[in-house]
């Protein structure tokens, strides 16, 4: 197979894989509203009917295990976007001077960015899409024990 052909196979992997990981932000974003959604869901609903009692620990437990599951389930969205993107990256490290394959090399670009922008921007979407669930988990158990002790 000659250069030319082998860039191009290069470039389709390259666009294919673009694609994937693209795709993988919506799921991320729609996990995360479900996962806010419910749990908003349930406190109301706690709320609603007297506030912590123990005789709700079955609430509190499915909110528990809900977050868990939510966690697990964006963590792997999460682990396939990472992984789609050091496959983009090994492409882009073969082919540095095609400018094809720098799609995603956005550092100058941000760095232009308005500072509101940058400012509120700087925290990568996993801190919030993987502790967010977790720190809705460990309050549910947290609610969970304070209401079985009372």
């Amino acid at each position: 197979m000659n250069e030319p052909d082998g860039v191009e196979r290069d470039y389709q992997t390259y666009k294919s894989l673009l694609e994937l990981w693209s795709k993988e932000n919506p799921i991320k974003t729609t996990k995360l509203q479900v996962l806010l959604a419910v749990n908003a869901l349930l406190v109301s609903a706690v709320n609603v009917s007297g506030g912590l009692t123990a005789g709700k620990w079955y609430v509190y437990l499915a909110g528990a295990v809900f977050s868990f599951i939510g966690m697990f389930s964006i963590g792997r969205t999460s682990l396939f976007q990472d992984v789609w993107q050091i496959k983009l990256a090994e492409l882009r490290a073969r082919h540095r001077d095609d400018p094809r394959f720098s799609i995603l090399e956005t550092e100058d670009a941000r760095r232009r960015a308005r500072p509101m922008l940058r400012t509120f921007g700087a925290v990568s979407s996993r801190w919030y899409l993987l502790f967010s669930p977790l720190a809705f988990a460990l309050a549910w158990l947290g609610i969970l024990v304070v209401a079985l002790a009372r």
